[in-house]
């Protein structure tokens, strides 16, 4: 990183600290998750929280159960802010995905959680097989939306009343953002934090994150 980068991200996030939220975006976290799923979100969003353009929100990683950490796929130990039983209402849920889905798919308190928050968020967004517990919601039927890349005919399949969009790093319908994994979560969430400010100032997140220098996708 240059030294005039350096300099920019440390006046960016350091020089003005700003009060803490009165809005709360969640992400939900459970052992197996994807890193990238969740790290994508809460890098991207946890950045914008700290200008006072954003400065109304903050960000809460949400377990399906008491516990105080959760361990990734990939082996990444990650803390947990609270459980769906305890956080109350949300402006912004996050579902993120793992490998194995059935035993979330047949959670119903967990599905309740994500039915009750669905009716009430200002947005609603997944990244890669997260959408399926979208669908097992009820909350995309007659929606457009995606998933994990090359999974779109199975999802389909699961869930034939889904308006399932393939070939798409993410889609939009209404106030619900559906995304691919790994990487693409975080254009996604820039994406989403595009819609929830404006383009100039996910920008600026993006630059702070050096995402312009590796992808020419547009915001």
């Amino acid at each position: 990183m240059s030294i005039r980068m350096c300099v920019y991200v440390f006046l960016l996030l350091c020089v003005a600290p700003v009060q803490a939220g009165t809005k709360t975006i969640g992400v939900l976290v459970y052992d197996g998750v994807l890193t990238s799923d969740v790290t994508g979100p809460l890098e991207v969003f946890g950045v914008a929280s700290k200008l006072s353009w954003f400065s109304d929100y903050t960000v809460k990683t949400i377990s399906i159960s008491a516990v105080e950490t959760i361990t990734t796929e990939e082996g990444l130990k990650l803390g947990v802010d609270t459980s769906i039983d305890q956080v109350g209402k949300l402006d912004v849920l996050i579902v993120p995905s793992r490998y194995e889905m059935e035993s979330l798919l047949s959670n119903q308190p967990l599905i309740s959680f994500i039915r009750s928050q669905a009716k009430q968020v200002e947005w609603l967004s997944s990244n890669c097989s997260g959408a399926l517990l979208l669908a097992e919601a009820g909350v995309l039927e007659g929606k457009k939306a995606t998933t994990w890349a090359g999974g779109e005919a199975d999802f389909q399949k699961l869930y034939p009343k889904v308006d399932v969009q393939h070939d798409q790093n993410w889609v939009i319908d209404s106030n619900i953002l559906t995304a691919n994994g790994s990487v693409v979560s975080y254009h996604a969430a820039l994406t989403l934090l595009k819609r929830m400010s404006s383009t100039s100032k996910a920008q600026e997140v993006a630059d702070a994150l050096q995402f312009s220098r590796i992808s020419s996708l547009s915001l």
